[in-house]
């Protein structure tokens, strides 16, 4: 018989056993007590309740014209927001397999994923649920990198978590982790990232894209398809292969889309969504005006560029779309006019400037550009960074054509801009005062100055409707009454007629249709500037008219949003109405904000005296300066005014039908750059074509309210016979005929008319 052996217990092993779990209890009451002061903030502060219940994304706000349709959005983060069901079944599917496949079973923390990623150091994948994921998102940012502080966000993360879970379903978590998520290439959230890298809505996403956008949520700059096609297709098997084995992908299908090559349609979102317009400054300091009202009524701020609000305007996309088309049709044409005769010139594209002040022009305009700041930041001298502008690279150049990649120096680059014909066009409806089309410029791409709103230039004979509204007005005249065409002195200031032509009288509607000189300055010798003046300011003219009697003659610098503006107010019967943009704002819910009332409209002159100008207007454009518009078969009733200003910088037309008032302004970006001759330079040719050719554009479309038929109606008070006191002095009669020869010998295109051309100084000879 054997004796049993006793086995007897090394005592360091109770120690250990005792140390195990004594340590084990130590670390669970530690890692309990630290939650526990996360959960209740004594670690940091946390969000409150209210911001986790409101967890809003930043969402852009989307502007819309007058019949609904998209014209662009103002916003910080480029983000269109997508709700569940528009997410595709293989998007939720492919999420679940790859970041977290028992989402639909905890509260925020999967402990098993916890433990795996604590035991394995994060070799078999991390520990964070969909849930951690978003709260990092909204609430913690980027990881620290240093260890102790990414702890801490981790500790707040875990709490976030577990009250976003508290709060939201798991399919709004799911909405809100897409919606949020930064894709890069500004495309924030799902909807816009599968605009940018498959040009198309989530919903029509194929399973492939689904696993390529996926596999982006772990690093979307290390597997970005784009960028690194090959690792973000490896990556995209890798979601795959997860979907696989969690049973989302029969083995059939993962096989056939594992052979799948990685096809990619990358459209960049910034450009093509953004409000990149002339008019968008008007338009958010209208918004903003309405915002900070709504916020001093409800004490709710709203932010144009993340509160998702709806803003409709009064833009036509459609007349935008004719406008624009117009001014690149006729200016096109210009520039190769302007073009031609430039080849001679060795100081293009200015004219009777020294070479010193070409300098100065020039100089001044590259201080203006980033590129002689950053130069400047780097501690060149002036004469360093001028000889840098003087270096020849590529630069893209606009045409008329296109873009055009080029080889020049950007010191010749600011000469070329100079040389490139601008405009401004504003379109109003006449009752209501909405802006239907504005064109700042020739292309925003190239030249982002607004010519509507922004430029002051001098206005040329177009001020004259508001004198000869102001004599009417002030003195009691009529259409028939007769003004002596005779030269005279008012001061030291002779008044010229641009035709060399004086003697006898002269009706207002003939001294207005032909812009007679002498005509308009013995009218405001008659009053005085003073309610001229008075006149302009009730009719939405701002900017400062100097008080001297040239103004007659046009040699205010106004602009073009404010002669519109005025003019509409004939248009709208000797009602003033400010031109606006804004129709309402609603907020993202549909509510509305407000609606746009009309603060101010004003009566400026009577309804009578609204009339008589337009027939004096309608003169001009029947047998007058603007008699040109008989070329392009316009009918119907019609009234409008040419401009042009000193040496042919400026050229203006303003035309009016019964329901929408249009001005155009033509020039340069100095004024310096013109035409040699007034052939060319007229107001007639450079800026009548374009509201021509525009409204032949609203005339064909059927579904626009304009056309022909449409007449200004004649209040009861006006006297018929005014219409028939237009009969023209035999003198006037030859000065018709010897233009309608001098017409035959030059070419269809270079038609000469009467209007005046005006000195860029306001106490000199207004009247060359």
């Amino acid at each position: 018989m054997y004796k049993k052996k006793s086995t007897k217990i090394n005592p360091y092993f109770h120690k250990l056993i005792f140390y195990f779990w004594f340590l084990f209890i130590i670390g669970i009451s530690t890692f309990i007590s630290i939650f526990y002061a996360a959960f209740k903030g004594y670690l940091g502060s946390l969000p409150n309740i209210k911001d986790i219940e409101n967890s809003t994304m930043k969402v852009g706000s989307e502007v819309y014209d007058s019949n609904g349709i998209l014209l662009g959005r103002f916003f910080s983060e480029n983000r269109t927001l997508v709700n569940y069901q528009q997410l595709p079944k293989d998007l939720v599917n492919a999420l679940l397999a790859k970041e977290d496949i028992r989402f639909q079973y905890h509260s925020g923390i999967d402990i098993k994923s916890f433990l795996r990623a604590i035991f394995s150091l994060g070799k078999k994948g991390g520990g964070s649920t969909i849930s951690q994921q978003l709260a990092k998102l909204l609430f913690t940012g980027p990881s620290a990198k240093n260890k102790f502080q990414r702890i801490h966000q981790k500790l707040l993360e875990w709490v976030m978590a577990i009250e976003l879970e508290k709060r939201y379903t798991k399919e709004e978590i799911i909405t809100m982790y897409y919606n949020k998520f930064d894709f890069l290439y500004n495309a924030k959230g799902i909807e816009t990232a599968s605009h940018t890298y498959f040009n198309k809505k989530v919903s029509d996403l194929n399973l492939g894209e689904c696993a390529v956008l996926v596999g982006m949520l772990e690093n979307p700059s290390l597997y970005n398809p784009k960028n690194y096609p090959f690792r973000a297709k490896q990556q995209r098997n890798l979601v795959l292969y997860q979907m696989k084995k969690y049973n989302f992908l029969s083995i059939y299908k993962y096989k056939k889309e594992m052979e799948k090559p990685l096809k990619v349609n990358f459209k960049i979102q910034k450009k093509d969504f953004e409000l990149l317009t002339y008019y968008g400054e008007f338009l958010k300091k209208e918004i903003q005006e309405v915002l900070d009202e709504h916020e001093k009524k409800t004490g709710q701020k709203l932010n144009l560029y993340s509160s998702g609000l709806k803003i409709y305007t009064s833009i036509d996309a459609k007349m935008q779309n004719y406008a624009e088309q117009a001014v690149k049709r006729h200016l096109s044409q210009l520039q190769i006019l302007f073009n031609r005769f430039q080849k001679t010139n060795k100081n293009a594209p200015f004219l009777n400037i020294s070479p010193e002040k070409t300098n100065r022009i020039l100089m001044s305009a590259m201080r203006r550009t980033s590129i002689y700041q950053d130069l400047k930041q780097k501690g060149l001298t002036e004469d360093q960074i001028i000889k840098e502008f003087k270096k020849p690279q590529f630069i893209k150049l606009f045409t008329w054509n296109g873009s055009k990649r080029v080889f020049m120096s950007p010191w010749d680059f600011i000469r070329y801009q100079k040389s490139i014909i601008q405009a401004g066009m504003l379109s109003i409806e006449s009752s209501t005062g909405f802006i239907k089309a504005w064109v700042g410029g020739v292309d925003f791409n190239y030249f982002q100055y607004d010519h509507v709103a922004k430029t002051q230039r001098q206005v040329g004979s177009i001020f004259k409707p508001i004198l000869y509204a102001a004599a009417i007005n002030e003195l009691h005249y009529n259409p028939c009454t007769k003004i002596s065409n005779e030269k005279f002195h008012l001061g030291k200031w002779t008044p010229r007629n641009s035709n060399g032509k004086y003697g006898g009288f002269l009706t207002l509607k003939d001294g207005l249709a032909f812009s007679v000189n002498t005509i308009s300055a013995r009218l405001i010798s008659q009053m005085t500037p003073s309610p001229v003046i008075h006149l302009a300011k009730k009719m939405g003219i701002e900017s400062v008219i100097p008080e001297h009697p040239s103004i007659a003659l046009g040699s205010a610098d106004l602009t073009l949003y404010e002669m519109t503006g005025a003019f509409n107010t004939f248009t709208n019967y000797g009602t003033y109405v400010k031109p606006s943009i804004l129709v309402k704002i609603e907020d993202e819910n549909g509510n509305l904000i407000k609606e746009h009332v009309d603060l101010s409209r004003r009566q400026v002159f009577s309804e009578e005296i609204g009339y008589i100008m337009l027939k004096l207007m309608q003169g001009v454009v029947k047998y007058g300066t603007a008699k040109r518009l008989k070329t392009y078969n316009l009918s119907g009733d019609i009234a409008g005014k040419t401009g042009t200003t000193n040496e042919h910088s400026d050229g203006w037309f303003i035309g009016m039908i019964p329901n929408l008032t249009t001005g155009v302004w033509v020039g340069w970006e100095d004024r310096f750059s013109h035409f040699e001759s007034i052939k060319l330079g007229q107001g007639a040719n450079m800026a009548l074509p374009i509201w021509a050719y525009y409204m032949k554009s609203l005339y064909k479309d059927i579904n626009l309210i304009y056309h022909e038929k449409l007449l200004f109606h004649k209040p009861k008070n006006y006297q018929t016979y005014w219409d028939h006191c237009n009969e023209i002095h035999i003198k006037e009669q030859n000065i018709i005929n010897e233009e309608e020869k001098e017409k035959e010998k030059n070419s269809s295109k270079e038609i000469i008319d009467l209007d005046d051309s005006l000195n860029s100084e306001n106490n000199k000879d207004y009247d060359k």
